[in-house]
C-alpha cells in the first residue's frame, strides 16, 4: 500500500528517484556489479541512504524496508553493468 501524498510530497518522491538513479549510475554500477557481493552490497547501501535522506515522512520504517527491497530487486533485474 502507498501512503497518501500531497502533490509536493509527490514531486520529492520524483526527484529522490532521480537523484537515486544518478548516484547509482555515477558511481555503483561497476562492470560485472551483479557478480560481485561487494558492489552489490554497496548497490543496496546508496540505495538505502538516498532513500533513508530523502523520502518524505508517509514512508514509515515497513514502508522504507519494503521500498528499498522491490527498488533493489528492479535494478538487480534491470541494469547488468
Amino acid at each position: 500500500p502507498e501512503p497518501e501524498l500531497t502533490e509536493k510530497e509527490r514531486d520529492q518522491v520524483k526527484v529522490v528517484a532521480r537523484t537515486l538513479l544518478q548516484t547509482l549510475k555515477d558511481e555503483k554500477f561497476v562492470l560485472d556489479w551483479r557478480t560481485k557481493s561487494r558492489a552489490k552490497g554497496e548497490v543496496l547501501k546508496a540505495i538505502e541512504v538516498v532513500l533513508d535522506d530523502g523520502l518524505p515522512e508517509a514512508y514509515d520504517e515497513d514502508l522504507y524496508s519494503a521500498k528499498c527491497a522491490s527498488i533493489y530487486r528492479h535494478v538487480f533485474e534491470a541494469y547488468h553493468g
